[in-house]
């Protein structure tokens, strides 16, 4: 027997009916969610996060709201995070090699990866700056200041990615370096001072420095990628592998975690905002191109295949630099063989 054409249209429209009701929402908010952001208020993970939040606010109509709660290079905020009922309404947010090796470290014991849904958004690179009254007109020279001269370098700690990235010129340099790190309660406060003079350098991320270099403040030398940053406004900013050609690079992604052990449906319901939100954010790229972030958002197991690069590189780093109380196998990350 043939359906009429109209018979068919109406099949049609339910069975796409079907399809968007099946795709909507499940979950409800009833209350506000707080995604705690384990650093200081106008640091990296706080600016992006202070983005994300009203898309997530108007997608889930429900109030979003950002709680700094600093201290410990990101792990009190994390910790609290991770002791928060596990019913969908704590958050977290930070660079995701630092929620995945806080363990490795000793700062959160037995914690991984795997305790959280993971949304990434951006990508962020470390920039090595200096006080724009300093001597130092590029990297090479601020490199052999580090071999001769003690040099005070502003960073967020040594788990944050300022102090990450200051420990890995040091390895890439093949020899002990003079630069004394100097840790703030956040990349905010580290590059700030930097800019007045407090310190020499900082090595924090470039969307905490943008805005100081453009205001002539510091001065950026290189960026921790094989290539130049190009940033609206600045000049071009040269890759550290022009000074350290075998320094290994890896990108340095930010996102908001959920912990594991909520409902499914707010899984559900975050990835479907994710997907159909975020990933196409034009308030998200505007801060990525304005900031000099790479905007790089996904979810599930695309996210967490973007993460490993890093996790992998961040906490084994942390075994070469004898930094680790915890093997990173402990928490099912292998180590490349030497």
């Amino acid at each position: 027997m043939k359906l009429s054409t109209f018979a068919c249209t109406s099949l049609a429209a339910i069975a796409t009916l079907g399809l968007t009701t099946s795709a909507m929402a499940q979950w409800q908010p009833d209350r506000p969610i707080n995604i705690i952001v384990p650093w200081s208020a106008g640091g990296s993970t706080d600016q992006v996060t202070r983005v994300v939040a009203p898309l997530l606010e108007e997608a889930l109509g429900t109030e979003i709201v950002v709680v700094n709660q600093p201290g410990a290079s990101g792990s009190i905020g994390t910790a609290a995070a991770l002791a928060a009922p596990r019913d969908g309404y704590t958050w977290t947010a930070n660079a995701i090699a630092n929620n995945a090796t806080y363990s490795v470290t000793g700062l959160i014991e037995d914690t991984s990866i795997e305790d959280y849904v993971v949304y990434l958004h951006v990508a962020n690179v470390p920039v090595v700056s200096v006080n724009v009254d300093s001597p130092y007109q590029d990297f090479g020279e601020l490199l052999d200041a580090m071999k001769m001269d003690s040099v005070t370098v502003g960073t967020a700690g040594v788990n944050s990615s300022g102090g990450m990235a200051l420990a890995a010129i040091q390895e890439a340099a093949g020899e002990e370096l003079n630069a004394r790190m100097v840790t703030y309660d956040g990349g905010n406060p580290a590059v700030i001072a930097a800019a007045s003079g407090e310190v020499i350098a900082t090595t924090q991320l470039a969307v905490e420095q943008t805005e100081m270099i453009r205001a002539g403040r510091l001065r950026g030398l290189a960026v921790l990628s094989d290539q130049p940053l190009m940033v609206e406004g600045i000049d071009p900013i040269p890759p550290i592998t022009e000074y350290l050609p075998d320094m290994p690079i890896a990108a340095d992604y930010f996102g908001v975690f959920i912990p594991v052990g909520a409902p499914d449906e707010v899984y559900e319901t975050v990835d479907q905002v994710w997907r159909d939100v975020i990933m196409s954010s034009p308030e998200l790229q505007a801060y990525a191109s304005d900031r000099g972030a790479v905007f790089a958002p996904s979810y599930g197991e695309d996210a967490m295949a973007a993460a490993m690069p890093v996790v992998i590189a961040e906490a084994c780093a942390r075994v070469t630099r004898g930094e680790a109380v915890v093997d990173p196998s402990e928490i099912g990350i292998d180590c490349p063989a030497e």
